[in-house]
């Protein structure tokens, strides 16, 4: 059955970094991915400016119109529908980091639930360390809201605090907390938590509770901050 996974999240959370991770994990595994960048908001760090490592995989990479271009108004190709109309083992969103960003995966409403039960999975992707994302309170209006603007429920939470290269065991354990009691507050359960291997290994220690935890998965950094990193690894 096919696996679609949607990330929607706040500005800064770490989407676009989780939908690289899913979607190599998911092609070391010897699986058919396709990876689409929804994010009709951010012009920065994007799937495309990973293209070559995406490429080298064997990924098929969909991307809006005009993005790397002089063209500030970006658009959704029609090569869409090929996340639903093909033969796809895995396919990741990584949508907008707002409501209004999230509106994008609201056009696709019917194609999802067309899909077999099961294989949809939204991902609420929680980096506490951002704005708007430092409360349960905040998180559970920011997640209500970008469900109503995607027009899908969300399925789970994923706990990825963190501070970039600065990052230390106390931000995930802080995390863990706030999203904690936002997954009490909403009914929403937490299904991942993420972070580099030193720092969630020793989190793990701490003995937390697993069902605020979900599945522990380790990350690799892809879209680095630094220009120097960045051009030297070529786009």
């Amino acid at each position: 059955m096919k696996e679609v996974i949607v990330l929607i999240g706040n500005y800064g959370s770490g989407k676009t970094e989780l939908a690289l991770n899913f979607a190599f994990r998911a092609a070391r595994q010897g699986k058919k991915v396709e990876l689409l960048d929804l994010d009709m908001v951010n012009t920065y760090f994007r799937l495309t400016d990973r293209a070559n490592l995406v490429k080298s995989y064997e990924i098929r990479l969909v991307s809006p119109n005009f993005v790397r271009s002089n063209v500030e108004t970006l658009s959704l190709p029609a090569e869409v529908a090929s996340a639903f109309a093909l033969d796809w083992d895995t396919v990741i969103f990584d949508v907008g980091g707002d409501p209004a960003g999230a509106t994008a995966l609201g056009r696709y409403h019917d194609d999802f639930a067309a899909l077999p039960p099961g294989s949809l999975k939204v991902l609420n992707v929680v980096n506490t360390r951002r704005p708007m994302a430092g409360t349960p309170e905040k998180l559970v209006h920011l997640m209500r809201d970008m469900e109503r603007h995607s027009r899908q429920p969300v399925s789970g939470f994923v706990n990825n605090t963190n501070l970039a290269r600065m990052a230390c065991v106390e931000d995930l354990r802080e995390g863990y907390e706030i999203v904690r009691e936002a997954s009490i507050a909403s009914g929403v359960p937490v299904l991942y938590t993420t972070a580099r291997p030193d720092l969630l290994e020793a989190f793990l220690s701490e003995g937390h509770d697993p069902a605020y935890i979900g599945e522990p998965m380790p990350i690799e950094t892809f879209m680095h901050r630094d220009w120097e990193t960045f051009t030297k690894e070529g786009l």
